[in-house]
């Protein structure tokens, strides 16, 4: 049974996208840094958001998640990050078990008032959703009414990597048929063996439904403002 979603958050103060991928381990939080960066290079006040992060390590603030850091560190200004990360969870594995092991229980309305937050302080929030378009934030919780909710549009990352074709053409009509707008997507090398990469970025292009925002390249140690140059704004920041 499907937690009951609040209301919509209509903050006019920050124009959110959120980002999701064909699969875990594509790259959201490199793709989502570098948006970050892309962002401020445009002279926009722009902040990230990690609402649900499995595999966190204890520090003496509390619990931390790299990919959240990442974010904090890509963006400006820095809030707290408390509303970047609203649910820190300590097992690396899906948040429905990690949450479990904690005995927490994500509540949307938290993670709502966190990007409320986020927004009245920036012109862009940049959302990181987890693992790929389906994977929940906790029993009941899916990132579909997340998104809904806060009525902003997706970007896909697709890992480019043998199968990938077929990976974002189904993450996309999933993403359709839960009725949200998909904005654009990123290509990301993640398999440098991939002989036939560039063909399938021409495949990518005709099957997709929205225009390719960038293709980044692999690279061991990515850094995020580099691979910001190579990103093009969806049209609502344009």
């Amino acid at each position: 049974m499907t937690t009951s979603i609040p209301c919509s958050v209509r903050d006019a103060s920050a124009r959110g996208a959120y980002v999701t991928g064909t699969d875990t381990g594509v790259g959201k939080t490199l793709v989502s840094a570098a948006l970050l960066h892309r962002l401020r290079d445009a002279g926009l006040r722009a902040v990230g958001m990690k609402p649900v992060a499995s595999g966190c390590e204890r520090t003496p603030e509390g619990w931390r998640n790299e990919d959240a850091l990442t974010l904090l560190e890509a963006g400006d200004p820095r809030p707290s990050y408390d509303d970047i990360n609203p649910y820190p969870l300590a097992l690396p594995t899906a948040p429905q078990l990690a949450a479990r092991a904690m005995g927490v229980t994500v509540d949307p309305a938290r993670l709502r008032d966190a990007y409320a937050r986020l927004g009245a302080q920036a012109d862009a929030v940049i959302v990181e959703g987890v693992g790929g378009w389906a994977a929940p934030f906790d029993t009941g919780v899916e990132q579909a009414d997340f998104v809904r909710m806060l009525g902003v549009p997706v970007i896909l990352v697709v890992g480019l990597r043998l199968g990938c074709l077929n990976h974002a053409r189904l993450t996309a009509r999933a993403i359709a048929s839960d009725d949200v707008r998909m904005i654009g997507w990123i290509g990301n090398g993640i398999d440098p063996q991939f002989p036939e990469r560039d063909d399938y970025i021409g495949l990518l292009r005709d099957a997709l439904p929205a225009p390719c925002l960038g293709v980044l390249p692999h690279a061991r140690d990515a850094d995020p403002r580099r691979m910001a140059a190579l990103l093009s704004l969806p049209q609502q920041w344009s």
